[in-house]
This record gives C-alpha cells, structure tokens and sequence, in this order.
C-alpha cells in the first residue's frame, strides 16, 4: 500500500506534462531550434521551484520519510564530466525528442515507438555502468 501513493503522485506527473505538452515532440524540436520559449519556461519553473524546495528542506531541518534529517551532499568539483554529460544527454534528447521522464508517458499514451527509445535509454545506461570504472571522472 505504501507504493499507491508514488502511483498515483506519477499518474499527476504524467497528466500535468502531457497537458503541458512538455512531452510534445514538436515542442521539443521547437526548443532546440529557439524558436519557442514554452519547453524554456517549463525548465525554469522546474529549476526554481526546486531552488525553493531545497532552502525549505535545508532551513526548516526537514525529515525524510524515516525521520532522518535530510543531507544534501556537495557536488564534486569537475565541470568536464558535467559538460560531456550534459551534450551527450541533450543530443539523446534532440534525436529523440524525449527524455527520460516522458518515455513513460508517451508509452502510456500509446506510441508504441517509445519502447525502442527505453531500450536505447536502458541500454545506454547498462553499457555506462560497464565502462563508467575506466571513464576519467
């Protein structure tokens, strides 16, 4: 019973995107050629509300699930692996026109062509944890 409510929190994640068309291919391609600020906007909202979310927890002490306090741990220096990281998971998500998140969705919405992009995702992600001992970090 305690997995109903992820359940149901992912259920209104994937409604509030899809109604937002953050899982829209054209809005996706939009973006990528800055042709639309809408998939920009979405970001920024996402970026300060979890810039909000994160001084909330650090200055209200706030508790997980367990009780245990909340420790948000520093990024290791390195602006490289962030970079390549980062070209590497934009250029996916250019090619694509999805990331992550809405791969599920659209799945659920029944374009079924997103099962070859979640095995490229899982692939990719096992073929990482194969290399990521012998990648420079």
């Amino acid at each position: 019973m305690k997995v109903l409510k992820y359940i149901i929190v992912g259920f209104i994640f994937g409604i509030v995107l899809t109604k937002s068309e953050a899982v829209s291919w054209y809005r996706i391609y939009e973006m990528f050629l800055f042709q639309s600020f809408h998939m920009y906007g979405i970001i920024m909202v996402a970026i300060v509300t979890g810039i909000i979310g994160i001084q909330i927890i650090k200055r209200k002490n706030i508790k997980d699930f367990r009780g245990l306090p909340i420790e948000i741990i520093a990024k290791e220096p390195g602006s490289t692996r962030f970079w390549v990281g980062g070209i590497f998971f934009g250029l996916g998500w250019a090619l694509v026109g999805s990331c992550p998140g809405p791969i599920f969705i659209l799945l659920g919405a029944g374009f079924l062509p997103m099962i070859l992009v979640l095995f490229g995702a899982l692939f990719g992600t096992f073929l990482y944890g194969l290399i990521k001992d012998k990648l420079p970090h």
